[in-house]
């Protein structure tokens, strides 16, 4: 036995969960891993953050619990062996339900499961910050467009021309961030999407929504986590359903400005794409996994779509010189 499955062990003991059954769950991108624990009719998640403190996790799950919503309840924490056993919310992910042409009952189809997630983000935007939050400003954003040039390989291509040009491609964006901030700001939880997204059909209101992997929550313009639903990185939202949200979510807003939320949608939306390309060209450039790879086509089918944005022209400028449409496909 390893010395980490000790640890595992001696808190398993101590959370009184030791004769539980345990099966692998699906991971992420992070080095975490999740079990599903059984025992006696009952489950729980076992979280193995081993390589990231579990403090921001345990943050953000109690605010969002104490504001109503449905975060996993934390049955036991060890801060120092990273280590968490959470409520299991069960296997009902936006995806599964979609795959299944159900969500719990029949009557729930793909535009009242995105509806009912739009207005939990309405709901969350309207909700006091958590305390110590960080904040997404332009320094913030300039910092992580960087993970572009560092790691993006285009097809056939080296790093070296993208890390050289890292400065002009930042400076390609500064401007564009102060669009893309200038409407209101709430809490956002960075990875809503519907793998991450759980229908609680016996729940009411919002907390029919199970929310998962929000602990790189953060202060951010209320159009970032509707573009992250929107613009899923592994499923395409009809765009139809996409429009309708759209609408939905401006409902709950009346007085904010229409053109400047789209302007801040479309640019957050290029943004945190062209973000995760280059954290997927990582994965399989660092880390041998290349199975993030197949998403890339979609990816860069979001980012055309912000381009058309007439605010982000320096950005569609430098790509156009840098990235030419030949070389998007990456890997």
């Amino acid at each position: 036995m390893s010395e980490r499955e000790q640890q595992i062990d001696i808190f398993l003991v101590a959370a009184g969960w030791s004769d539980a059954s345990r099966a692998p769950l699906a991971g992420d991108a992070s080095g975490r891993i999740y079990q599903r624990l059984a025992r006696d009719g009952q489950s729980a998640v076992l979280m193995d953050s081993r390589h990231e403190d579990i403090a921001p996790f345990l943050h953000i799950a109690r605010h969002l619990e104490s504001c109503g919503f449905s975060a996993p309840t934390v049955y036991a924490a060890d801060s120092a062996q990273r280590l968490l056993l959470l409520e299991d919310l069960g296997e009902l992910s936006f995806v599964g339900c979609l795959q299944a042409g159900v969500a719990g009952d029949d009557s729930v189809g793909e535009t009242a499961l995105y509806g009912a997630a739009v207005d939990v983000l309405a709901a969350l935007a309207a909700e006091v910050l958590p305390s110590s939050c960080r904040v997404m400003d332009g320094d913030y954003l300039a910092d992580e467009i960087g993970l572009f040039t560092e790691w993006w390989l285009p097809q056939g291509g080296t790093f070296s021309p993208l890390v050289a040009e890292g400065e002009s491609w930042v400076a390609a964006w500064r401007d564009v961030y102060a669009s893309a901030l200038a409407i209101p700001a709430g809490l956002a939880l960075r990875d809503f999407h519907a793998e991450n997204l759980v229908w609680l059909a016996a729940r009411k209101g919002n907390r029919r929504i199970g929310l998962l992997d929000f602990q790189d929550a953060l202060q951010a313009p209320i159009s970032y986590d509707l573009v992250s639903l929107l613009q899923d990185v592994r499923r395409d939202v009809p765009k139809n359903v996409q429009a309708e949200m759209i609408e939905r979510f401006m409902t709950a807003f009346p007085d904010q400005d229409r053109n400047a939320f789209l302007t801040s949608y479309a640019i957050l939306g290029a943004h945190r794409n062209l973000r995760i390309a280059g954290i997927f060209s990582r994965l399989a450039g660092r880390d041998g996994k290349r199975e993030y790879l197949k998403f890339l086509p979609r990816l860069w089918r979001h980012i055309e779509i912000n381009l058309r944005h007439p605010a982000l022209a320096p950005v569609q400028e430098w790509l156009a010189h840098h990235v030419p449409a030949g070389q998007r496909e990456g890997g």
